[in-house]
């Protein structure tokens, strides 16, 4: 199985694979996230340290529980051959609808059949009011026409 764009990325590719990275998690569907990466796929998520799918799909569950009306953007900050480095920033509010702006930075290595094989993760918390949000599309992908993070100054 092959999952393009595939490694070495240009400039262009790399953007794909952020993208399809970024819509791929605006789904919230744990089964399909960890279809991207590979079956022994190593993370670091913060403070956990998973590998292999199961653990994706457990640790994404238990992640979409806590953290309800989730909604992401990816930006590529950089590339080379089969790695790329992103920042995000993802929007979601407790089940007290107390909200929270994560900001953070994700380095990705894939293989041969562009699947991702490690990843990297820090990630801060701001607590944020709900006027404050930002990112107010309806579930799921985000609108072509909706800012990035460049565009919202974050």
């Amino acid at each position: 199985m092959t999952r393009p764009p595939l490694p070495p990325f240009t400039h262009e590719t790399a953007v794909q694979k952020v993208r399809a990275a970024e819509d791929g998690w605006n789904t919230r569907d744990p089964e399909g996230v960890a279809g991207a990466y590979t079956v022994d796929s190593r993370w670091r998520n913060r403070t956990e340290f998973l590998t292999g799918r199961d653990e994706i799909v457990a640790f994404l569950t238990r992640k979409w529980r806590r953290e309800l009306e989730y909604r992401l953007i990816k930006e590529m900050w950089a590339f080379e051959g089969n790695r790329i480095a992103v920042r995000f920033a993802y929007e979601s509010h407790d089940d007290s609808g107390n909200w929270f702006r994560s900001y953070g930075n994700e380095n990705w290595e894939f293989d041969e059949f562009g699947l991702m094989r490690r990843r990297h993760a820090s990630i801060n918390d701001l607590p944020i009011t709900a006027d404050e949000r930002l990112f107010h599309w309806p579930q799921g992908r985000r609108p072509d026409d909706h800012p990035g993070l460049s565009e919202l100054g974050l």
